[in-house]
C-alpha cells in the first residue's frame, strides 16, 4: 500500500519494476491461444486514466517481449477481444470491461503475479468495492499470499486502509512519501469566498487574466459542465468539456483539444480529477468544491506535477461548502499555504464538520493517521460514471 503526492511518479513506481521483472524472466505473449493469461493486471477507475497508464506501459515495453493491452468501455467489445487475443502480458482495464472479458473466458488468471489498483482509495470505496471483490474472487485468481498486490493513491482515508488490508498479504508494507492525504506543496492554493450566483463572473475574470494558459475548471455535475463550457464560449473563451455522459470519442476529442492547446480551458467533472497527467496545466479552478477533502487534493494535483509549479483557485460558498471548511484549513496549513481569516472563522464555528488529523491517534498495523470522521461519499449524478 503506497501513498505519495499527486504528480510524484506513482505510475512509473509500479510500471517499471513489473516490466523489468517480466523482461528478466523472458515472458512471451502468445497470439495463438484462445485464452490469454497475463502476468500483470492493472485496474483504474476511469477510461482516461487507464488509457494513460497503458500508453506509458507501451512506451516502456517497446521493442521487448512484453505486450500490454488495454480494455475499457465505450469501444467495441469485439475489437477489444481481438486485441487481447493477439497476446497479453500486462492487462490494463476499468472494472466493468475487465470483469466482462474475464467472464467471457478470454482471460485466464492462473499465471497472474501482479495485481495493481491505481487510485486504490477510489477503487475500494462503496461504488467499486463489490467489483474488486469479484475480481479477486474470480476463478483461477491466485490467493493473496501467492500474488503481489499493489495499491497506489495520493489519499488514504482510514476506513479505506482497513478495507484494503483484505486484499493484501497479512505482513504487507505501507509506504508513505510525504504526508498521507496532503496536497502537493508545488501548488499555490487560493480560496475565495464567492456566492453561487457570483461564480460565473468571478470565473470569467480569472480566465481573462490567465489568457491562453491551460486551465482545468472542476464542477460537480455533468449538466453544469456543459452549461459552463457553453457560457465561456459565449464569452469568447475557447473551452471544451468532459464528463461521463459524453461518448468516448467526444471525451478523447475534448482531452486532445485541451492537450494541444486548441481549447486552453477544460471544464470537467470528477471523471478528470484523478491521475490524468496533462503537460502545461498551469491552473486549476474549483468552480464547485467537492464533498470530500480527498477529492480536493486530487483535483488540485492536476497542476504542479513532476516538480513544476501551479496554481489552484477555489470558490467557497458558505451556504454549501461549510462542512468542508475544517478539512480545507488543515490541507492549506499542511502545505504551508496562507489560510484566509474568514475561512478560519467558518471552520472554527462549523461544529461537527469533517477533517483529518495527520498527527493523531495511531492506527494499529496500518499507519499513524486518524480521521476525525469517516469521509462523506459523493452522491451527485457523476458518481460511478466510469465503471466500465
Amino acid at each position: 500500500m503506497a501513498c505519495a503526492q499527486t504528480g510524484s511518479g506513482k505510475t512509473a513506481a509500479f510500471l517499471l519494476p513489473i516490466l523489468q521483472q517480466l523482461m528478466a524472466d523472458g515472458v512471451a505473449a502468445s497470439r495463438y491461444s484462445e485464452v490469454q493469461e497475463p502476468e500483470a493486471i492493472i485496474v483504474a477507475p476511469t477510461r482516461e486514466l487507464i488509457n494513460q497508464i497503458y500508453l506509458e506501459a507501451r512506451k516502456f515495453a517497446f521493442g521487448t517481449c512484453v505486450r500490454p493491452v488495454v480494455v475499457y468501455g465505450g469501444i467495441s467489445t469485439g475489437y477489444t477481444i481481438r486485441e487481447v487475443l493477439k497476446g497479453c502480458n500486462v492487462l490494463c482495464g476499468t472494472p466493468g470491461r475487465l470483469l466482462d472479458i474475464i467472464g467471457r473466458g478470454k482471460i485466464g488468471l492462473s499465471k497472474l503475479r501482479y495485481l495493481v489498483l491505481d487510485e486504490a482509495d477510489r477503487m475500494l470505496d462503496m461504488g467499486f468495492e463489490p467489483d474488486m471483490r469479484r475480481l479477486v474472487g474470480s476463478a483461477g485468481m491466485p490467493p493473496r499470499e501467492q500474488r503481489q498486490t499493489l495499491l497506489f493513491s495520493a489519499t488514504y482515508p482510514e476506513d479505506i486502509q482497513r478495507l484494503a488490508a483484505d486484499f493484501l498479504k497479512t505482513d504487507y508494507l505501507f509506504l508513505a512519501v510525504g504526508q498521507v492525504g496532503g496536497a502537493c506543496s508545488d501548488v499555490e492554493q487560493n480560496v475565495y469566498e464567492v456566492t453561487q450566483y457570483a461564480k460565473r463572473d468571478k470565473l470569467v475574470e480569472l480566465l481573462q487574466t490567465t489568457g491562453v494558459e491551460r486551465t482545468m475548471v472542476f464542477v460537480e455535475t455533468k449538466r453544469k459542465a456543459d452549461f459552463i463550457a457553453t457560457f465561456l464560449c459565449q464569452e469568447n473563451i475557447s473551452t471544451t468539456s468532459i464528463h461521463g455522459d459524453r461518448e468516448q470519442r467526444e471525451r478523447e476529442q475534448a482531452l486532445g483539444d485541451f492537450r494541444s492547446g486548441r481549447c486552453p480551458v477544460l471544464v470537467a467533472t470528477s471523471v478528470a480529477a484523478r491521475g490524468l497527467d496533462i503537460e502545461h496545466v498551469q491552473h486549476v479552478v474549483n468552480f464547485d468544491l467537492p464533498s470530500t477533502v480527498e477529492e480536493y487534493v486530487h483535483r488540485i494535483g492536476r497542476t504542479g506535477r513532476c516538480g513544476n509549479t501551479g496554481r489552484a483557485v477555489s470558490f467557497f460558498d458558505p451556504a454549501t461548502d461549510t462542512p468542508l471548511a475544517r478539512s480545507l484549513v488543515k490541507v492549506l496549513s499542511g502545505a504551508q499555504q496562507e489560510v484566509p481569516s474568514w475561512l478560519e472563522e467558518i471552520a472554527f464555528s462549523a461544529h461537527g464538520t469533517t477533517g483529518f488529523n495527520p498527527r493523531g491517534k495511531v492506527f494499529p498495523s496500518v499507519d499513524t493517521r486518524k480521521r476525525d470522521a469517516p469521509p462523506v461519499y459523493e452522491s451527485h449524478e457523476d458518481g460511478g460514471e466510469s465503471w466500465d
